[in-house]
């Protein structure tokens, strides 16, 4: 399946990213195009929007987008909440809702100086994210 958001990958835009293709579809193919060009997009390809005004899977009752995503599609591994709790954290700026989203925020800052180009930025940064996830199972295992 096609996913679309906008250009310029920071935080939620690597973060949905990694949680669709991990947990809802290993081939998932990912779009990156300015905002204005969504839409459209979305009518010649059947893509589905992420983390863009408007759309359904994107930001509402001050959650961010990858929050959106793990209760529309019912996830619910622990691990995976308390992954989504530090991205929330990051993508908003409300680096006081956790310890660790300001050192996300930093990363995802450095990624996007390095590697500029959107899917090389993903393919980097899964790795990351691949890491934290870990982490954050462990974490709620010890509690």
């Amino acid at each position: 399946m096609k996913w679309v958001t906008r250009s310029h990958v920071h935080v939620d835009r690597v973060a949905c990213p990694w949680l669709i293709s991990r947990f809802i579809d290993s081939e998932a193919e990912f779009l990156f195009v300015p905002v204005s060009q969504i839409e459209k997009v979305v009518q010649e390809t059947g893509a589905i929007p992420f983390d863009a005004p408007g759309v359904d899977l994107g930001h509402h009752d001050g959650k961010c987008s990858f929050e959106t995503i793990v209760e529309r599609y019912g996830l619910k591994e622990k691990g995976l909440l308390r992954l989504a709790q530090i991205v929330h954290g990051a993508d908003t700026n409300d680096f006081a809702s956790d310890p660790v989203a300001a050192g996300l925020e930093a990363i995802a800052s450095g990624y996007s100086l390095r590697f500029p180009e959107d899917l090389e930025n993903l393919a980097h940064q899964f790795e990351v994210y691949d890491a934290l996830y870990a982490w954050c199972r462990l974490q709620v295992a010890k509690a």
